[in-house]
């Protein structure tokens, strides 16, 4: 997990997801519709997967 994708999931969570398909994408994007900090929280835990 690179600062720069730290950095945009603060920002913009969904963005942050993009390399890790399309089913993240959408449960991000949701949670950030719901409230930022989930998003945050969500994008945080995807791009700290290592399976991925």
């Amino acid at each position: 997990m690179s600062i720069w994708r730290v950095i945009l999931a603060v920002i913009f969570p969904p963005l942050a997801v993009i390399g890790k398909g399309c089913g993240s994408i959408i449960i991000v994007f949701i949670l950030t519709c719901l409230g930022w900090i989930p998003g945050v929280i969500a994008a945080l835990i995807i791009l700290n997967n290592p399976d991925k």
